[in-house]
């Protein structure tokens, strides 16, 4: 049986591939050895894979395409890469890829793209039960489109890879893939000048998960029912642009000494979501340490705990977002300074303002303010803005933050008396959050229809 046949160049301008006038389409299948296939390859070769299972572990290292299409399986039987790529300009495309090992340290994936690999493009595959999807090590510009990535859903938490991972990538596009199960959806270090767009995330820890990496895009994702929606750790600069977090467990959106973004027009929304209590979550070194607060999973839930949490994070402008039916729509601690919140609508949360501080800060600019759905204040003059000051704590609150166990304590008549005097008197206020210019309704809510697509 003849396994392998070359196709005349013109079936290559056919396809679109025009970069190398001497390309030739190889095709091969299952019962032929895969890598010698692809080291006879030469530079600008298609390699089309007939339906079947190759087994092993196969590397790249000339400029091709390999391609496949439903039914085509490359399966690492359990031990390293399933594929590793050292050339540039190579794309993988149309393939079910699985199989990889189990190795944290060797970064065992199913697609591994070296720092040579610059520009590889992976697209329209389905990467299932790998301990990494796809690892971006260094292979700078990079495009990661229209994939379906599902990690590993046995074992803890902590022993599983990340959906993508890029490390020192800069002009990263990662862009229309579906994400489910194994740690974090996108986790990126120490990189620059990336694109996040578009992306769907269920069944993970992060959803998105920034490291050290700056001047880059998060836009137009949908976060459901993970632990976090959003984590920014240590960034500079970036644009975090029309989100939606759908029922996150702890965070919608977290801060971490990240400054200088802009985050507009995202949806951050709480509410009942079912769920199965999730062993991974449990013990000492499940790495739920990086996240404050963070409590195990349980089923039938509400989520998240706190819309937006905010520490040490500095001259940011949360501009157009709504925040709603959380625990706390914001909580704002560790010093943050320079921040602009304006324009912002919250929405039903139990608590909207956490601030334990005795700072005065304002929470308008420019003469707007932000929506508040439990002021009851009036707008006598019909200008859209509230014609009283807006404060979302008073001193009962920070007593309550400081010791919970004042609670029982809530509905006394001294702490009535004393919430009537704060009313009455505004200098008994400690100094805090105040939005002295709050709207009387809410901007456009932004669309959460891409969440139940």
């Amino acid at each position: 049986m003849h396994f392998l046949s070359r196709i005349a160049p013109a079936a290559i301008l056919a396809a679109g591939i025009s970069t190398f006038a001497s390309a030739e389409t190889l095709r091969a299948a299952p019962e032929q050895p895969l890598q010698a296939v692809l080291d006879r390859a030469q530079d600008g070769d298609v390699v089309e894979l007939d339906v079947g299972e190759y087994k092993g572990n196969f590397r790249i290292d000339r400029r091709l395409v390999l391609a496949g299409r439903p039914g085509v399986v490359l399966n690492g039987n359990g031990a390293g890469n399933v594929v590793t790529v050292t050339a540039p300009d190579v794309t993988i495309r149309g393939l079910a890829i699985k199989g990889s090992g189990r190795n944290l340290q060797t970064m065992d994936s199913g697609v591994f793209l070296e720092k040579s690999a610059e520009r590889a493009r992976i697209e329209n595959n389905r990467l299932d039960g790998n301990l990494f999807g796809i690892y971006v090590h260094g292979a700078a510009g990079t495009r990661v489109e229209h994939n379906v990535v599902e990690g590993m859903r046995d074992g803890r938490l902590n022993e599983a890879g990340n959906g993508v991972s890029l490390w020192n990538a800069p002009d990263v596009t990662i862009a229309d893939n579906t994400f489910r199960y194994g740690r974090d959806g996108i986790f990126t270090i120490s990189s620059r000048k990336d694109r996040f767009i578009n992306n769907r995330f269920e069944h993970v820890r992060f959803a998105v998960h920034y490291m050290y990496t700056n001047d880059s895009e998060v836009s137009g994702n949908v976060s459901i029912g993970n632990h976090v929606g959003y984590a920014i750790m240590y960034s500079n600069r970036l644009v975090i642009r029309n989100n939606i977090s759908d029922r996150d467990r702890d965070y919608g959106l977290l801060f971490n000494y990240a400054n200088y973004a802009e985050i507009d027009g995202n949806l951050v929304a709480g509410g009942r979501i079912d769920i199965i209590a999730d062993a991974r979550d449990e013990g000492p070194d499940d790495e739920r340490g990086m996240v404050p607060d963070a409590k195990p999973a349980e089923v039938q839930r509400s989520g998240p705990e706190k819309c937006v949490f905010i520490y040490n994070t500095n001259h940011n402008k949360f501009r157009n977002n709504w925040f709603e039916r959380c625990g706390i729509g914001v909580h704002f601690t560790a010093g943050s300074e320079g921040n602009e919140i304006t324009g912002n609508a919250f929405v039903g949360n139990r608590n909207q303002v956490k601030y334990v501080g005795t700072r005065d800060l304002d929470w308008s600019k420019g003469g707007r303010g932000n929506y508040w759905s439990d002021n009851p204040a009036f707008d006598l003059n019909g200008d859209g803005i509230a014609d009283t000051a807006y404060r979302p704590n008073d001193v009962v609150d920070r007593v309550l933050w400081t010791a919970p166990q004042a609670k029982v304590l809530i509905n006394s008549p001294a702490v009535q008396v004393l919430r009537w005097a704060q009313a009455q008197f505004p200098a008994l206020y400690p100094g805090g959050v105040v939005d002295t210019r709050p709207l009387i309704a809410p901007p456009p809510k932004p669309s959460s229809s891409r969440s139940l697509q």
